[in-house]
């Protein structure tokens, strides 16, 4: 990722978290000019990714939220470590189902790079159900990954297809595993920002013999806008660091196995 990508990243990030800033928070808080800082606002602001205010910017509305492609670098060691340890629990011939988001993604892309599972073959060394664009092209020039997408309307901020046709086109297919990636994990269960990425992922879950939630500590003990599954319906959380008080205890009720994938 190029230097400015990274830079843009961080501001959106600081628009996401405080609402708005100014040209002067953002350029001392990255460390670079007013004018490198006033170039990056425009040019967030061409792509409709934040609004230009006299002096600074602000966010979107108040739901605001990031598009994937900016948030690939959040976490970036622990959503790696968390999709080896994901891919650890595959084995070959399985279908997986996994819906969208950065954690996810690198587990499809782990998928992808399994030695382990046949190179060539009649019968793919793994089938991927997934309602997330990004997946199914990148893995869709695997030799050993079957790819399924459901039906679907894309939503821009994710890629991820939502509505209708999501459950209608996963009424007849039975699933091994879905691993779901979520915003936050507590007493109330898995939960999303988006409610039609909430119902697609809850769709997902439904057709599985096992229920893995993909989530970065950052994650735990969060509560986003729309409920995937309660906690029940999870059967394993895999993140990336011990887990703790009160999210711990919840897990434990709810018969959760817990994972923490190592690091390098």
């Amino acid at each position: 990722m190029s230097t400015q990508q990274k830079r843009l990243n961080q501001v959106l990030e600081l628009v996401s978290e405080q609402g708005s800033v100014s040209i002067a928070d953002v350029s001392e808080e990255l460390g670079v000019s007013p004018a490198t800082v006033r170039r990056d606002l425009n040019l967030l602001a061409e792509q409709r990714l934040i609004t230009r205010t006299h002096g600074g910017a602000s966010a979107l509305g108040s739901g605001y939220e990031l598009p994937l492609q900016y948030k690939s670098d959040r976490q970036a060691e622990a959503k790696l470590a968390i999709a080896r340890a994901v891919s650890d629990l595959i084995r070959p011939g399985y279908s997986v189902g996994i819906n969208g988001g950065t954690t996810t993604t690198e587990v499809a892309r782990a998928l992808g790079r399994m030695d382990r599972l046949p190179l060539a073959s009649d019968i793919p060394g793994v089938t991927i159900v997934t309602n997330a664009l990004n997946i199914a092209y990148e893995l869709s020039v695997r030799e050993h990954v079957k790819i399924v997408v459901t039906g679907g309307v894309p939503r821009r901020q994710s890629y991820e297809l939502i509505g209708p046709l999501v459950s209608s086109s996963l009424r007849d297919f039975s699933l091994d595993v879905a691993v779901i990636g979520v915003d936050g994990l507590s007493g109330i269960g898995a939960t999303t920002i988006h409610e039609g990425e909430a119902e697609a992922s809850r769709h997902l879950a439904s057709i599985a013999r096992k229920v893995v939630v993909a989530a970065d500590a950052t994650k735990l003990g969060r509560r986003a806008f729309a409920r995937i599954m309660p906690l029940d319906k999870v059967d394993v959380l895999v993140t990336d660091a011990p887990v703790t008080g009160e999210v711990a205890a919840d897990l434990a009720a709810a018969d959760v196995e817990v994972l923490v994938a190592p690091g390098d």
